[in-house]
């Protein structure tokens, strides 16, 4: 029996042996397995070994020794943003107002992050209210209306000089919403209704200015260029005159010079004919009959004209006593 329970126990032995090893290497694998880290991108791991700070991994694969450092904190190195509640604060002029705040930070040093404040998130938002009643302390209601952008710097520039002992950086802060209480909301309201209207006004005066300025131009244009017609006109009909003018008297110069001509042609061929004395007196007479041309009251007739005159008179005389021959009858 004895023989048998030894032979039970050696086998008993030999099989579990192998096992035990195997638990062994699993669960040293398991560890090792388990102490492997790895870091990925725009990720810090702050380690500590034995309680205390030992490093900062960064991106890529690291193994930690096990059970003598351990990960105190897995930090992100990414810009974040924060919203805050409202904040209630109070103006120069005692208006309290309600602000919310928007902050984006980014954490530059994982070390002093992990160990310079407990609660970082906490301490900012109070830091940020803090900073924010006394900055709009300083301005009245109006000016913290208007005065974003102001705010805004002088917030960053204190909380970033802050926040720099806890490994942290403000890029920015924003004011995102500014609410007065009801009643100045709409005394606001009205004062902008009021601008709004006084604007319109004047909107409207401006242009009923500009037309009446526009309408009084164009008087001014229209009789300045009606002036111009005119004197154009004028212009044009002195000219029309001038030239009917210089025509009229170029037609007269020719008609002149186109009797003068015929009077030269006349003579001419008075000369050529040779005429006799007789002749020349009757020609005499004639141009007297025409320079009298019935208007003269008396007219001196030369002596060497008068006997022809007087031969005339008696001629005309004699042909008006002849009877004319009387008409022929029908029958």
């Amino acid at each position: 029996m004895k023989t048998f329970a030894l032979a039970g126990a050696l086998s008993l032995s030999n099989i579990l042996g192998p096992i035990i090893v195997l638990l062994i290497v699993v669960i040293i694998l398991g560890i090792l397995a388990s102490n492997i880290k790895v870091v990925q991108q725009s990720k810090a791991v702050v380690i500590e070994r034995l309680g205390a700070f030992h490093a900062v991994w960064g991106v890529g694969l690291h193994l930690k020794v096990p059970f003598i450092e351990r990960v105190a904190k897995t930090v992100s190195l990414k810009e974040q943003v924060v919203d805050f509640d409202p904040q209630p604060v109070i103006t120069k002029d005692n208006v309290t107002m309600q602000i919310d705040t928007v902050l984006y930070f980014q954490i530059t040093d994982p070390k002093l992050y992990t160990y310079g404040v407990e609660h970082p998130m906490s301490a900012i938002e109070n830091l940020t209210a803090t900073t924010l009643r006394n900055i709009i302390g300083d301005l009245e209601l109006d000016q913290s209306l208007t005065s974003r952008d102001h705010i805004n710097t002088q917030m960053r520039a204190i909380l970033d000089e802050a926040t720099d002992p806890w490994g942290i950086k403000v890029n920015r802060v924003e004011l995102k919403n500014i609410m007065p209480p009801r009643d100045i909301q709409e005394s606001m309201e009205k004062q902008m209704r009021a601008e709004r209207e006084r604007r319109e006004a004047i909107l409207q005066a401006e242009g009923q200015k500009q037309s009446q300025i526009l309408v009084a131009e164009g008087e001014k244009q229209s009789a300045i260029l009606r002036a111009d017609a005119a004197k154009q006109a004028k212009i044009m009909e002195a000219e029309a005159e001038k030239t009917a003018r210089i025509l009229a008297a170029e037609a007269e110069s020719e008609a002149i010079m186109k009797v003068q001509q015929a009077t030269a042609d006349a003579i001419k061929l008075i000369n050529e004919a040779s005429p006799s004395e007789g002749v020349i007196k009757i020609k005499a007479l004639e141009a007297f009959q025409k320079a009298a041309d019935g208007r003269a009251t008396k007219i001196i007739i030369p002596s060497e004209l008068q006997g022809l005159a007087g031969l005339c008179a008696s001629a005309k005389s004699v042909f008006d006593t002849v009877e004319p021959n009387p008409p022929k009858s029908g029958k």
